[in-house]
């Protein structure tokens, strides 16, 4: 089971819009049962990075980690959404 972990800054209102994208694209590619999503807050997050086989963020992050998380901009604009699912399945290795 991959373990996919999606952050805002409070950990309720941007990363909900972007679980629920995520689940649909995940249901569409017939991947549901195959990952696990995790939502938080980045705060709360950020030593425990490494844990996630993929990280999405809708706010940003720490310089530190930058190269770990994929930007979820995507998802709530709906610009480069397409671009955006394509390197979600590389980093899920998938």
């Amino acid at each position: 089971m991959k373990k996919l972990l999606i952050v805002c800054g409070a950990g309720h209102a941007t990363s909900t819009i972007a679980v629920s994208k995520v689940n649909k694209w995940l249901n569409d590619e017939k991947l549901a049962d195959q990952v696990k999503i995790y939502q938080s807050k980045i705060a709360d997050e950020l030593n425990k990075i490494d844990e996630y086989d993929a990280v999405v963020s809708t706010t940003i992050v720490p310089d530190s980690i930058k190269d770990k998380v994929l930007n979820g901009l995507p998802l709530l604009t709906g610009v480069m959404l397409d671009n955006f699912f394509v390197e979600l399945k590389k980093r899920l290795a998938f």
